[in-house]
């Protein structure tokens, strides 16, 4: 780890972090803690896929869509209206919508070859910006002056590396410019995470594994064609299994590349003080 003890944390004169753990636990929330401080420069996994990597499929959705409106595609086909998405570090909705549900057309629906083709744009986006950390920690210096740095990153983090590969190369990357962070939830944060995406399923990235033994499952048990499953009721039973299934990935990201933080201490973070404690106290003592 680039900072092996709390000793080596405090004095660094530039600190740099990397967060993950499941959506919902904190990770943006602390990172905007941080931005605001004035001297910490927050890099946004999820903007940067969605701006840089993904901007132009998720534009030429909305137009295949607005092609469908007569009175639009009329506009479009003469240029007189724009489309563009309007994505921003608090709404990606963007990014969701063009992933998808699969299932039913009529719900809203995508057949589930388009659903894993979306599906492997958005993992290799993500790979891409998260390999891009190590440029922004140089631009953010060298542009900007900011001594600090934090990377927001996506709960799909642990779908594309293996954490007991001593030589994953994004991990490898990351662990050398940050330290490398698990926020993690209790059973009772699980919970409410399960509840709080109940009421507002929301589409997610799987690794192409996962997604096929979810997806068969699920056709399987239901007994219906792929084109009548209901897209809201697919990703809420997938939900909860890839909860379990990420579960052991993050442990081992954090027990092989860097550190483990408690929900509720992260959640106690109200400005850069309390971060700098919360983390010098689940390093080594010095």
């Amino acid at each position: 780890m680039i900072y092996p003890t709390a000793r080596a944390w405090r004095d660094a004169p530039k600190k740099r972090v990397l967060l993950f753990a499941m959506s919902g636990l904190g990770k943006t929330h602390v990172s905007n803690i941080l931005r605001e401080s004035g001297s910490w420069f927050h890099y946004s996994i999820d903007y940067r896929i969605g701006t840089r990597y993904m901007g132009e499929y998720i534009t030429d959705n909305a137009k295949a869509e607005a092609m469908r409106v007569p009175f639009l595609r009329d506009l479009l086909m003469s240029d007189s209206i724009y489309i563009g998405s309007n994505i921003t570090f608090h709404n990606l909705g963007a990014v969701s919508s063009y992933l998808g549900k699969p299932g039913d057309p009529a719900r809203g629906g995508l057949d589930i070859d388009t659903y894993r083709r979306r599906q492997d744009r958005f993992a290799r986006a993500e790979e891409r910006a998260l390999l891009d950390t190590g440029y922004f920690i140089d631009r953010a210096e060298a542009l900007y002056g900011y001594p600090h740095f934090v990377c927001d990153t996506g709960g799909s983090i642990c779908e594309w590396v293996d954490p007991e590969d001593p030589e994953d190369p994004i991990l490898s990357d990351l662990s050398q410019r940050c330290l490398v962070v698990w926020i993690r939830g209790s059973d009772a944060h699980t919970a409410e995470l399960v509840r709080r995406f109940d009421r507002a399923p929301k589409p997610m990235a799987y690794s192409p594994d996962f997604l096929d033994r979810a997806w068969r499952d699920y056709v399987a048990a239901e007994g219906v064609a792929e084109d009548a499953v209901d897209p809201d009721a697919f990703i809420r039973w997938t939900y909860a299994q890839a909860l379990a299934h990420r579960q052991p990935l993050y442990e081992a990201m954090a027990r092989n590349w860097g550190i483990t933080v408690e929900a509720e201490d992260m959640a106690r973070v109200r400005d850069a003080a309390d971060f700098d404690e919360v983390i010098a106290a689940a390093l080594p003592a010095d």
